[in-house]
């Protein structure tokens, strides 16, 4: 199976493109103590070397340049990297995990369990996925594990609804029913023969929702509900630079380096999770053979 993914990796310029990118950010991520040396306790806090509001291009010192208030930018994109691998992997986890406990339960023992369940993903689903969000982590208070958990809470509804439909359509193939007639009953009978032949559709989707979480955290920390002033979060340096934006009247684009070295950051992390995440559908997806 391994030999088999490798190879269609290798074969598929997209998803090959998509694995070039996620192991470029996980080596930056991995080395980030090496190319960002911190001297804090926090690493994720960004040096500051002055309180100067306006900008500063990029230098010797600060490679990418400077925010305002002088955060250095090349620090925070670097430090930004593991962070956003920290909540989007965290996130999608934990959002798996609660969707395939729920979603199996429901399909499985379905009546009343399944009817609670599914409701309970409506009342979720009627709710625009940012909004909630937004409110649940206002309602939290603007913390980044308090965005996280928010992330989490509307996250995981998509996960035990697709996990049902998987196991509702698997739980009635033959090969359930011989291994019913051979004794396998309750937990036995799902956890070994039908969750591992329902999963697979509910990884791609994963695959693909971890540059979404990345992307939504830095909607929330831009709006000011997720990391603290001063964090190295993308979203973070982008909103200290919502305020040069549009230049300095003169110069529309002197201050593009505020925006663009996260924005860049965040464009290439997620488009690099959505190419590996169509890859691993192509690769798990019995259809294309």
């Amino acid at each position: 199976m391994t030999k088999r993914i490798w190879q269609r990796i290798l074969h598929n310029k997209a998803s090959l493109a998509g694995f070039v990118l996620v192991m470029f950010f996980a080596l930056v991520a991995l080395l980030a103590p090496v190319l960002a040396p911190s001297h804090t306790a926090d690493p994720y806090q960004v040096p500051q070397s002055s309180y100067d509001i306006t900008p500063q291009p990029p230098s010797a010192q600060h490679l990418f340049g400077t925010t305002e208030q002088q955060y250095d930018l090349y620090y925070g994109v670097v430090w930004g990297t593991r962070l956003a691998f920290k909540i989007g992997i965290t996130v999608t986890f934990f959002a798996f995990l609660i969707g395939l406990l729920l979603g199996s339960a429901a399909a499985y023992f379905g009546g009343k369990i399944d009817e609670i369940i599914m409701r309970l993903t409506d009342v979720v689903f009627a709710v625009p996925s940012l909004v909630l969000a937004m409110v649940i982590a206002a309602m939290l208070g603007p913390d980044l594990h308090n965005m996280m958990i928010a992330l989490t809470a509307v996250a995981w509804p998509s996960y035990a609804r697709l996990v049902r439909g998987d196991v509702l359509s698997v739980k009635e193939r033959d090969f359930v029913t011989a291994s019913k007639a051979l004794g396998a009953r309750g937990p036995r009978l799902l956890l070994k023969h039908i969750l591992p032949n329902s999963i697979y559709p509910s990884v791609v989707v994963a695959s693909l929702d971890i540059g979404y979480i990345v992307l939504t955290a830095a909607s929330l920390s831009f709006l000011g509900l997720g990391a603290q002033p001063g964090t190295a979060d993308w979203g973070q340096l982008i909103a200290m630079a919502r305020n040069w934006v549009l230049g300095n009247g003169t110069n529309t684009f002197a201050y593009w380096y505020t925006v663009v070295a996260p924005g860049s950051a965040i464009f290439l992390f997620v488009l690099g999770w959505n190419l590996l995440g169509d890859g691993f559908r192509d690769i798990l997806d019995p259809r294309q053979g």
